[in-house]
């Protein structure tokens, strides 16, 4: 067996260097991880300002329909509405027309 002595200095310089080149590996992993972690922080911004865009166009859709809800009872009549004015209106015409029947038939025997 073969012993290797080595002075005090070059055993601190060792590993001192080994320590070195560990703390600069670890830095490279580090900084990977901060790159990767900034990739996925952009990603998901991007969707996000995505998101509120939907959001912003989905809350002006809705808008518009509450403007439209509020606004069709002014230019618009609904069926049921229209039937019975209709109906009302030819009960007040068939009156009428029973009227005029009436008078007519009473000139007529005088």
């Amino acid at each position: 067996m073969t012993t290797v002595e080595l002075p005090l200095w070059q055993l601190i310089t060792a590993g001192a260097g080994l320590l070195g080149a560990f703390l600069g590996l670890l830095k490279l992993v580090v900084a990977a991880i901060e790159r990767r972690l900034d990739q996925r922080f952009e990603v998901m911004d991007s969707r996000f300002e995505e998101l509120a865009k939907d959001s912003d166009r989905l809350r002006q859709v809705e808008i518009g329909l509450e403007r439209l809800r509020g606004e069709m009872p002014l230019h618009y009549v609904r069926r049921e509405d229209f039937v019975r004015n209709q109906t009302v209106i030819e009960a007040k015409l068939d009156a009428l027309a029973l009227k005029l029947e009436n008078v007519q038939l009473k000139g007529a025997r005088q």
